[in-house]
């Protein structure tokens, strides 16, 4: 239990700006984890969580700088470096690069926060999005297309 909790605690951070216990442990709430704010120090004290100078929001050592509007920045020079080709297959999309560009692209993607993003799998040239829906693959490939167009601007 212990562990699937502190792993849910680092997808929380990773995902969107926790600034306190309390907002982390209605987001554990709401996945279903009950912890105690006790708990919750011990978790955050093991893990090496610390909090961010510039939103202090909690993070993992190492992403003290990083936050979402820098995240979305950071897809979208990735989107126009990258991406070649975008094809949306129910709740997944298909996206080409030139080789061996695929992982820095899943792995902006896996930063940026994007609405609907489940997740991503990456090879050479090809990333893997998961999303939580045949509606919201189609957003995002229309939106990420959008960014993409903007590379001959």
């Amino acid at each position: 239990m212990k562990t699937f909790r502190q792993s849910a605690i680092l997808e929380a951070v990773g995902r969107e700006r926790i600034t306190s216990q309390a907002l982390l442990r209605r987001r554990l709430r709401a996945r279903g984890l009950e912890a105690t704010q006790a708990t919750l120090s011990r978790d955050i004290k093991e893990l090496g969580l610390v909090k961010r100078a510039s939103d202090g929001a909690y993070a993992r050592p190492g992403d003290e700088s990083s936050h979402p509007v820098d995240a979305e920045g950071a897809l979208r020079r990735a989107i126009i470096e990258y991406l070649r080709r975008v094809e949306p297959v129910q709740q997944l999309i298909v996206l080409r690069t030139d080789a061996g560009q695929a992982q820095l692209l899943a792995l902006a993607l896996d930063r940026s926060e994007l609405a609907g993003l489940v997740g991503t799998i990456a090879g050479d040239d090809t990333v893997l999005i998961v999303t939580r829906g045949s509606r919201q693959a189609r957003q995002m490939a229309r939106r990420l297309e959008g960014w993409a167009r903007r590379r001959g601007a």
